[in-house]
């Protein structure tokens, strides 16, 4: 994995914004069009935005999860829905009962309520409900079905990973970028859907878990970095109803690092990164559990690289977190440090000066420059590339100061 030996790197969380012929073939396919031209056409479309990663200034790049089913330019599910078409044991859950059930916690007993149960949802209910207010999600009371698991789970993905890294691997050599990562799912983030086979959670868990590290194993045998999406270790804390003590949240989530250390057990994690956020939909997030509380645990994950949001206005404080905190040897930080969350495009002396707090703290060679979280879907594809340019600009300045 490389490293900021002469000048800040820069790459991003994964997720770009489809362009309109992707969006409109993933469409058709949906639509049960067949897939006649549709894998020449998605190589095309991982080596153009793979070259528009490079013309923007990022080092570090990635497929822009074009692979993974998306056929609207806003469609929040789709980082981690695209199980359903790679993984047995699934059906759809036409009822939602992932998102509507509501289920309480008690002391020593945390359970994960329904996603329309997020507190956060439920202190600003007002908000959530006005289509005006920038935060409305369509007013719907029972979200579009997602999966649920009915029986024993398998990987059947291994045409859809082989087309995902075969079109980065040749799209990386053909750009002469000097390094590329494709994105998986973790087990924590995977099981948050309704369970119908397995006896307990820690038995889901690690279903999930031997499942995707077929995943890993071909990303990695590829050649490319391999960066593990995991909401769950962080965001699971606004669905856990009432708020739990952090002892009991942080029980609860050693499970699931568990899980995603026996997925990973052997492999490199020199060539891993792990990414780690609060959920990216537009928000107030004054329920999201502060970075002091669950970093520790992060840092349990065998992983080489750990990426955060650090540009969010909710987290951006928090990198005096590495004040008390050591960052273990031979490990590096990837801080967003332009967000998802705004339409703002960053100043690049503000994303300057956000690199270099963690340089201070971490070491200039551990720090490369990121965004919060993935641009795609969350705001405007004009403004996803003003940030990415930003955000390279931003790291120019600060290494002309960081090496000088």
């Amino acid at each position: 994995m490389l490293t900021s030996t002469d000048r800040i790197e820069v790459t991003h969380a994964g997720s770009l914004p489809r362009t309109p012929e992707l969006i409109e073939a993933n469409a058709a396919r949906a639509d049960g069009a067949g897939p006649e031209g549709f894998e020449r056409m998605l190589g095309e479309q991982v080596q153009g935005i793979v070259q528009r990663q490079l013309d923007a200034g990022v080092t570090i790049v990635g497929d822009g999860e074009y692979g993974k089913a998306m056929s609207s330019p806003i469609d929040y599910g789709a980082w981690w829905s695209y199980s359903f078409q790679r993984v047995g044991g699934l059906e759809l859950d036409l009822e939602g009962r992932w998102a509507t059930e509501a289920v309480a916690s008690s002391p020593g007993e945390v359970k994960i309520t329904g996603f329309l149960h997020r507190r956060d949802r439920q202190r600003f209910a007002e908000a959530y409900a006005d289509p005006t207010s920038g935060i409305w999600t369509g007013g719907s009371t029972k979200p579009a079905p997602f999966p649920k698991v009915v029986g024993p789970l398998t990987y059947t993905g291994q045409a859809a990973v082989a087309a995902d890294v075969t079109n980065l691997a040749a799209a990386v050599q053909a750009s002469g970028a000097r390094e590329g990562f494709v994105t998986a799912l973790s087990p924590g983030s995977a099981s948050r859907i309704s369970n119908e086979h397995y006896g307990s959670d820690e038995e889901l868990l690690y279903a999930w878990a031997d499942v995707l590290r077929e995943e890993y194993l071909a990303i990695l045998d590829a050649g490319l970095v391999l960066q593990i999406d995991d909401p769950s270790i962080a965001e699971n804390f606004d669905q856990i109803d009432p708020e739990p003590s952090v002892e009991d949240y942080v029980a609860f989530t050693r499970l699931r690092v568990e899980a995603l250390n026996h997925a990973l057990r052997g492999l490199p994690a020199d060539r891993i990164r792990f990414h780690l956020c609060w959920g990216s939909w537009h928000g107030p997030h004054t329920t999201d559990l502060p970075m002091a509380d669950i970093v520790e645990t992060m840092l349990q994950v065998d992983a080489g690289a750990y990426s955060f949001e650090a540009g969010n206005v909710r987290h951006e404080h928090e990198y005096r977190v590495w004040d008390d905190v050591a960052l273990p040897e031979g490990k590096v930080l990837l801080p967003g440090v332009v967000s998802h969350a705004t339409n703002v495009v960053e100043h690049p002396e503000l994303v300057a000066e956000r690199i270099e707090r963690f340089a201070a703290r971490v070491g200039r060679e551990n720090v490369i420059a990121s965004t919060d979280c993935g641009l795609g879907g969350r705001i405007h594809p004009q403004i996803a590339w003003a940030k990415l340019e930003t955000l390279s600009a931003g790291a120019q300045i600060a290494s002309r100061r960081l090496w000088a």
